[in-house]
């Protein structure tokens, strides 16, 4: 049987790597065969908080680099 493990927190000091890396491993336990249903909602909030973590951090980083870009672009 999946093992439940304990929430982490979602805060400004999560990186996108950590987020990735603790997304992959509720997608291993979902796909698993023996998914626990108690903690299924449990699971899908979670990965709901990672995944709209993940999409912040890529657009800031775009944004980063437009303003390089834009700073290269103006030298």
């Amino acid at each position: 049987m999946a093992t439940k493990k304990t929430a982490k927190t979602t805060d400004e000091n999560t990186g996108y790597a950590e987020a990735l890396s603790e997304l992959e491993s509720i997608l291993d336990e979902l796909e698993s065969d023996d998914v626990d249903v108690d903690v299924l909602a449990e699971h899908v909030k979670r990965a709901s908080e990672l995944i709209e973590l993940c999409r912040d951090r890529i657009g800031k980083a775009k944004l980063r680099i437009e303003e390089v870009v834009a700073q290269i672009d103006a030298d």
